[in-house]
């Protein structure tokens, strides 16, 4: 058993119910013993949903599921199982995901086009479907407090602690809730990580206006998250939207009425986002990279990302040492336009290296004190143009090899 990760938040937030969505949780022992490890939610008709998946080209059977299915825009339910990804698996794969999609189908009486499934853990075994579907019927909805956290941790594979965020946010004159859970721990990178993540709101929201919202705050968030560079064959970010709170039905995702939900929206993927990070895999340090002056945005982020995905620099943080020259490198190779001689690196808000050398009279004595924390703040202004953009990442430890290389057992 890993320990509970030093940088994970001291409790679980509470969660208020959601209308519309009804929550059950299940311990198979599939994998997992003393948790649940199967999640259900049950929607009320008329709940619209959105999704984002992995860019992998060799994507999972559920996620491939989700895909063909999403532009009905409806949703009656999601199944997801912990310890099997269901992934490489072939059509026996396929016909795992089906018939898990028809025992939901069967229990809450509705098309299987409306039911929706994911999958997490290892690569390359067919889920035993036979063995996980008689579990469907019997699940009761929670009336518990707890059903989010319970939804949060059926979820996990290896990470160490349950992952939950909620916000709310006005829609014209109307209170509405968002909530979300997440896992993830080891193979995070962009687009997305290896990670699942499931928002449900009780806004009134068409399915095309909550994909839009979606998307975007995604790419904000989980897209700028790294552990190690490696991208899921699962990576999955679903929304549901039931429409239980009564609010205005706005048909435009650029109406201002959706302002401060799309807020809430990037507040629980951010939220979501940075606690999949505080828990990597072997993960002391919390490291935040913001890149300014970059030639825009995106080269912002492909630069922040060359850093954050770094060996040398991740290690050289586990280690305590504010070696910049690594960070130098980082930049170097990123691929975006970068003149040396204009290149400013700060450590802890201050500056290490500037105009193409290190800072005159350079004291590494505030710079070593920052680097014993646990939240790292790496800047890098490329004085170029007015490209921005801030990543997440955390660093590498021998923690990283013991879990992983024991993973299958």
């Amino acid at each position: 058993m890993v320990d509970r990760s030093p940088l994970a938040p001291k409790t679980f937030p509470d969660m208020p119910p959601i209308g519309g969505v009804q929550i059950s949780v299940a311990e198979t022992k599939l994998k997992y013993k003393g948790r649940p490890d199967l999640l259900m939610m049950a929607f009320d008709e008329g709940t619209s949903v959105a999704g984002v998946f992995t860019k992998s080209l060799c994507p999972s059977a559920p996620v491939d599921w989700c895909r063909q299915h999403l532009s009905g825009g409806e949703a009656r339910g999601l199944i997801v199982n912990a310890g099997n990804a269901n992934a490489f698996t072939g059509q026996a794969g396929a016909d795992a995901c089906e018939a898990m999609v028809a025992a939901v189908a069967d229990t809450l009486t509705c098309r299987p086009s409306r039911i929706y499934a994911a999958s997490t853990g290892v690569i390359g075994e067919v889920l035993p479907a036979k063995d996980l579907a008689p579990f469907v019927a019997s699940m009761t909805p929670s009336a518990d407090a707890n059903a989010w956290q319970d939804a949060a941790t059926a979820i996990m594979t290896t990470d160490t602690f349950a992952k939950g965020s909620t916000r709310t946010a006005d829609i014209n004159g109307t209170s509405v809730c968002i909530n979300g859970v997440a896992k993830g721990s080891g193979m995070i990178a962009p687009d997305l990580a290896t990670m699942l993540s499931f928002i449900v709101t009780d806004a009134k929201l068409d399915s095309d206006v909550l994909q839009d919202i979606l998307s975007d705050a995604v790419e904000r968030s989980f897209n700028r998250t790294t552990v190690d560079s490696d991208t899921s064959t699962s990576d999955t970010v679903m929304a549901f939207a039931t429409g239980a709170s009564g609010s205005d039905d706005v048909t435009d995702s650029d109406d201002p009425a959706l302002d401060a939900f799309k807020d809430a929206m990037l507040a629980v993927c951010t939220d979501l986002a940075m606690q999949v990070v505080r828990d990597g895999e072997g993960a002391s340090k919390f490291i935040a990279v913001r890149v300014t002056g970059a030639e825009d945005d995106a080269a912002a982020k492909r630069i922040g990302l060359s850093i954050a995905n770094s060996p040398l620099v991740k290690t050289a943080i586990a280690g305590e040492d504010a070696n910049w020259g690594r960070i130098v490198m980082a930049v170097g190779k990123a691929g975006e336009r970068a003149e040396r001689d204009k290149l400013c690196i700060r450590i802890g808000g201050i500056d290490v290296a500037k105009d193409g050398a290190a800072v005159d009279g350079f004291d590494e004595t505030p710079v070593a004190a920052h680097m014993k924390g646990q939240e790292i703040d790496i800047e890098v202004d490329i004085a170029l143009g007015d490209g921005d953009a801030t990543v997440w990442t955390c660093d590498l430890t021998h923690g990283y090899i013991s879990i992983n290389a024991d993973y299958r057992s």
